[in-house]
């Protein structure tokens, strides 16, 4: 069983050396992919020459070889980070070799009794030496005290950078420090009240922040960018393509009034703010009423194949555009999608993820399976004409049990690692060809009905 262990100190110690500095002025710049830069300006009273001061309250994640520290009159002559924190496990494993006061409370007789004892070892538990003997510290029902002399020099109370500064002057100044970090990190999340009687769509955009680095960042200027930078010297972005199934059917052409960093987008936030550490913090940043949307139905047959029915997907469909859309470049974020009941309550009825998004884009947000629309298809025939010649007959069953009439985007996609050469020969409805290996049909489907597409594809490998 883990001993009943308490500890506590003799005296209290306080590292030699040192002044410490807390925050002061923090200016905090936070990206997608879990990264920060941190500024911070702090009002330090230096002697003439060579002082050690240290900067508590930096980031328990901080990326040590990034620190920047500039002022008036100073060169840095050492920097460390301190990130060995003071904890109980932390003071025990620094105390081998060295001698600690053991103190045993017997619940029976009320007495307490005190040795000294040297730390052996802490392996799994703690080996002690006391008197000559050997013991190992366990739960015996006695509880027990550790006493510690002193705080080892090299445990902090808080991630603590240090840093060795050659003053030509005495006095109090301001100094800048930067670093990079971890541990900060956000992103975009959208609900939208969808009116399908009016064709509208409201939307509160939200900007979610995350703090796991170990450091609250208090009254802090924060500002967020849309991107994610590169990272580490390893630029693989010729070998990053457009998302599978992208929500983004047409991407927007318009420029967003928003302030841009090089090819990202700046989300300022309205006022300071507390980013405390292992907390999640909401901020608005999007407020529309009444954009113009509309839902429709989608499937996709992934090959010349017979599969049995299936529901269609549910699609919202709306823009970002600035004539009748949300009018803003979206960051990457949840959209979750919520429909007023008879009742007239809002009810969430699904939810996807779309990327940066550049204003005047075309969304397509599936929240779902349709209960009531479902597509079957069916190979009718298929004929091997030559070696490597097909002619494959097609039909699409698409059923509707809704009351109303529904459209359905039905894509027929092919086999994109055969290569193959495929032409539509007939067809009952007319295509629209999206690419090399696939069609796309818009079919009204009745309300309580079904309609079927034919189609016949000629295929060459």
């Amino acid at each position: 069983m883990k001993p009943v262990v308490l500890f506590a100190l003799a005296a209290a110690f306080v590292p030699a050396a040192a002044s410490a500095q807390g925050q002061g002025d923090v200016s905090v710049t936070i990206y997608n992919n879990n990264l920060a830069l941190v500024q911070d300006i702090r009002q330090v009273a230096l002697p003439t020459g060579r002082s050690r001061q240290e900067f508590p309250e930096v980031s328990a994640q901080i990326r040590p070889e990034t620190v920047t520290i500039g002022g008036s009159g100073i060169a840095i002559v050492e920097q460390n980070f301190d990130y060995d924190l003071l904890s109980p496990d932390a003071l025990m494993e620094n105390a081998v070799g060295e001698l600690v006061t053991i103190v045993r409370f017997n619940p029976a007789t009320g007495q307490e009794t005190r040795e000294r004892a040297r730390v052996l070892a802490v392996n799994g538990g703690v080996v002690l030496e006391i008197a000559g003997r050997i013991e190992v510290l366990r739960d015996d029902g006695r509880p027990a005290r550790v006493v510690f002399d002193t705080i080892p020099p090299n445990l902090r109370a808080r991630p603590t950078l240090s840093v060795t500064l050659d003053s030509n002057r005495a006095g109090t100044r301001p100094l800048s420090l930067s670093y990079l970090t971890p541990g900060l990190g956000w992103n975009a999340d959208y609900v939208a009240l969808y009116d399908q009687e009016d064709g509208t769509i409201d939307v509160q955009g939200w900007i979610t922040l995350r703090n796991t680095t170990g450091t609250t960042f208090d009254n802090a200027d924060t500002l967020l960018v849309a991107g994610a930078v590169n990272q580490g010297g390893n630029n693989n972005s010729r070998y990053r393509g457009p998302p599978q199934s992208s929500p983004i059917t047409r991407p927007g052409t318009e420029t967003a009034d928003r302030e841009q960093l090089g090819d990202f987008y700046l989300y300022p936030l309205g006022h300071r703010t507390t980013i405390a550490d292992r907390q999640t913090k909401q901020v608005n940043f999007l407020d529309v009423q009444g954009a113009r949307a509309s839902n429709d139905y989608a499937f996709r047959v992934d090959s010349l194949r017979t599969a049995d029915a299936a529901s269609a997907n549910s699609v919202l469909r709306f823009s970002s555009s600035s004539e009748g859309g949300l009018g803003d470049a979206l960051p990457a974020g949840t959209v979750r999608v919520y429909m007023r009941d008879a009742r007239g309550d809002p009810q969430f009825i699904g939810e996807n993820a779309i990327p940066h998004t550049p204003m005047g884009s075309q969304l397509a947000i599936v929240t779902g399976e349709a209960f009531d629309v479902n597509v079957a298809s069916t190979v009718v025939q298929r004929t091997r004409l030559a070696m490597y010649h097909w002619r494959t007959q097609m039909r699409y069953t698409l059923t509707n049990a809704r009351s109303e009439a529904v459209t359905v985007q039905l894509d027929q996609m092919q086999l994109p690692w055969w290569w193959p050469e495929t032409r539509v020969t007939e067809e009952s409805l007319q295509s629209e060809r999206l690419s090399a290996d696939g069609v796309r049909w818009l079919v009204d489907v009745p309300a309580n009905g079904e309609t079927i597409v034919s189609a016949t594809f000629d295929t060459r490998y």
